[in-house]
């Protein structure tokens, strides 16, 4: 099975909007990639817990397939852990990122 992993930082919406959520959804649709996961860590991670928009994104987004996790460490740290497992998000410890990193997964970082 192919799986890209998206490690998204960033707090800018449009990045999230034009580049992460389209591309992670056609990818499903489009069966470019088997399976997409995005990984929300940093700046992104207040962005996702605070902005609707991009909480109905994520949403339709794991609708269509694709699965999401966040950093739990970020999550506690801005204190939204509760918010982004009531959409539905995996919130957990990211130690997982360097098991893919030296396995050489499919990783994008943006």
């Amino acid at each position: 099975m192919e799986q890209l992993n998206i490690l998204w930082t960033s707090n800018d919406k449009d990045t999230f909007m034009n580049m992460v959520a389209m591309y992670s959804k056609n990818s499903i649709k489009s069966g470019w990639w088997d399976a997409v996961n995005i990984i929300i860590w940093g700046g992104s991670t207040r962005l996702s817990g605070a902005d609707e928009e991009v909480q109905k994104e994520l949403q339709k987004l794991m609708e269509v397939g694709v699965t999401v996790e966040a950093c739990k460490a970020c999550a506690d740290k801005m204190k939204i852990s509760s918010t982004l497992k009531d959409l539905g998000i995996t919130v957990k410890y990211m130690s997982k990122l360097t098991g893919l990193i030296k396995k050489e997964a499919k990783l994008i970082t943006i």
